[in-house]
């Protein structure tokens, strides 16, 4: 969670001041939160918590992160955020923010980096599981796994138009980059 900030400033080395746009009935809000503030802090990256609850006005919380005067947004992602992602996307640019999340999806969606798991290879990590319940195993005999393969999705389409350019070292790093 930590890294999403941390190629926010190699992209944009004097990104001071973020905000972080949540759901708050996530179940792992609090985690990627309690990560986010100590890689923030430890970057001397402040930051703003804006909230968004499922079903509520995306405009609100945008409304509240234009009263921060922000830098950057950093979305976890969840159902809802992928949801929004791409009106997400359209405030950040015209409001000229940098906007970086967990999934590839949201860069495809028209946010300037990504980093986090790759869903394909969760989800099918997770027919394994479906897999061994139906043939009965139980729940509570399954491990507990982590993702292990973390990409790096840059859209180059939305550092331009934020006239942004993007260091090789993020380049080089990246999985995929968005023309």
């Amino acid at each position: 969670v930590g890294k999403r900030l941390e190629v926010m400033k190699e992209i944009v080395p004097s990104v001071r001041r973020v905000a972080i746009l949540a759901n708050p009935q996530h179940p792992g809000e609090k985690a990627e939160l309690r990560v986010s503030l100590e890689a923030a802090e430890h970057l001397r990256v402040q930051t703003s918590y804006v909230q968004i609850l499922p079903g509520e006005n995306p405009e609100n919380a945008f409304d509240r992160i234009r009263q921060e005067r922000v830098q950057g947004i950093v979305v976890f992602q969840d159902a809802g955020m992928v949801a929004r992602a791409a009106k997400i996307a359209e405030f950040a640019l015209k409001e000229r923010l940098l906007a970086v999340s967990g999934w590839a999806q949201f860069a495809h969606a028209g946010f300037l980096a990504t980093y986090g798991p790759n869903l394909d290879d969760v989800y099918r990590r997770l027919a394994v599981f479906v897999d061994r319940l139906l043939k009965g195993a139980r729940a509570e005999s399954l491990p507990v796994e982590l993702p292990t393969r973390i990409e790096l999705a840059v859209n180059m389409k939305t550092a331009k138009a934020l006239g942004l350019t993007v260091p090789q070292s993020v380049l080089l790093r990246a999985d995929e980059v968005i023309q």
